[in-house]
């Protein structure tokens, strides 16, 4: 059976573009689609894929930009001719759930959130310091994208969701019942250390949305030594809250993620996602980790890997890190526990699940 991806945009390397990855080394001849593709950008061995962008790829500044053209695409994806295809899966945060297929093909959508600029655009705005123009370009348009989104979810037989928070999205936006796969994450490049340090660290994009203010404010209130790596645009600002117990690393390179990782006293996430891969990465080394009880750590910070603290507050994370004894932890249980969210978990389960639901498809068709 014929198998094509789509994805919505392939401009920037995130956690979709490790969900990506892992779906095509499971489907390696199937086609992938999508609205544009900025081979500069992307990892140089995705030029070995056959990749099928749509006509957004051709506009001014699209690659770049791509928020310039937010209306245009949900005619964008409508473009392609998938009739061909027996199975469909959409690696989904867009606007690429919205293709259209033959009433024989099975859809699955790989739903990373309901599309997140349209259902919590506020939120995504205010995250995202969209400026004014961008806003004002926006604004219009929110009510048909709404709508569209919407009937688009109709053309979805069988979503899968990313964790229990994203499920109730997806539950609410789109009156959809979703399975939950967790996505793919590289444990075996992680391993715990013999020895562990002083330093708190966090690792992970720096930009608003993710308080990393507060987690700044708490520490030099708590003078522990605190290690933050990663760039982005709210360096300049945390740098400049920083005492000098605080420590900026920039650009962790991945060869030297692993050793930061595993000697670390724990790792502290105080934002919100929808799931988070890098507390895994932490757990995968055998570290604990402090985080706020929001989105995806719910389903992945158990009792025994860390503590959840319930306020988004400079208190709330001084008290976790003070009641939180890091050293009584078993770091072999918390890398036990990481494990089941391996890359070839993810493998072996999305693999059964287009098994089941093509099967399913097949035998309902023998009836009509």
């Amino acid at each position: 059976m014929k198998i094509a991806l789509v994805h919505d945009w392939l401009n920037q390397v995130g956690g979709a573009e490790d969900v990506l990855e892992s779906l095509v080394s499971l489907y390696p001849d199937a086609p992938l689609y999508t609205s544009l593709y900025d081979r500069r950008r992307m990892p140089a061995h995705w030029q070995d894929w056959d990749i099928r962008p749509g006509f957004i790829d051709k506009l001014p500044l699209a690659r770049r930009y791509q928020q310039l053209y937010f209306p245009l695409y949900p005619f964008a994806f409508e473009q392609f001719d998938l009739r061909e295809y027996g199975v469909v899966i959409s690696n989904k945060s867009g606007f690429c759930h919205g293709v259209i297929t033959g009433p024989e093909t099975v859809h699955i959508c790989y739903c990373l959130t309901p599309t997140r600029y349209v259902w919590r655009y506020h939120q995504y705005a205010e995250q995202e310091q969209l400026g004014r123009l961008t806003r004002l370009g926006l604004t219009p348009f929110l009510t048909f994208l709404r709508q569209w989104d919407r009937l688009a979810a109709d053309r979805v037989d069988h979503f899968i969701a990313i964790s229990q928070a994203v499920r109730r999205r997806i539950n609410k936006v789109y009156r959809r019942e979703a399975t939950i796969i967790y996505p793919p994450v590289e444990t075996t490049r992680f391993e715990p250390a013999a020895t562990v340090d002083e330093y708190y660290l966090f690792v992970g994009r720096l930009v608003p949305y993710r308080r990393l203010d507060l987690l700044v404010e708490a520490f030099n209130k708590l003078q522990k030594p605190l290690l933050i790596g990663g760039s982005g645009r709210d360096l300049p600002r945390l740098q400049s809250l920083a005492q000098p117990n605080i420590t900026f690393l920039g650009y962790v390179p991945d060869e030297e993620l692993p050793n930061l990782m595993a000697r670390c006293r724990a790792f502290i996430w105080p934002g919100e996602e929808d799931f988070g891969i890098a507390p895994i990465q932490a757990m995968a080394a055998g570290r604990p980790v402090l985080a706020y009880a929001a989105g995806g750590v719910l389903d992945t910070v158990v009792p025994g890997t860390g503590l959840l603290f319930a306020e988004q507050s400079v208190k709330a994370i001084i008290e976790a890190v003070e009641q939180f004894d890091a050293l009584t932890v078993s770091p072999s249980f918390i890398r036990r526990h990481a494990e089941q969210f391996d890359i070839t978990v993810f493998q072996a389960k999305i693999a059964a699940f287009v098994a089941e639901k093509v099967n399913r498809s097949d035998k309902l068709g023998q009836f009509k």
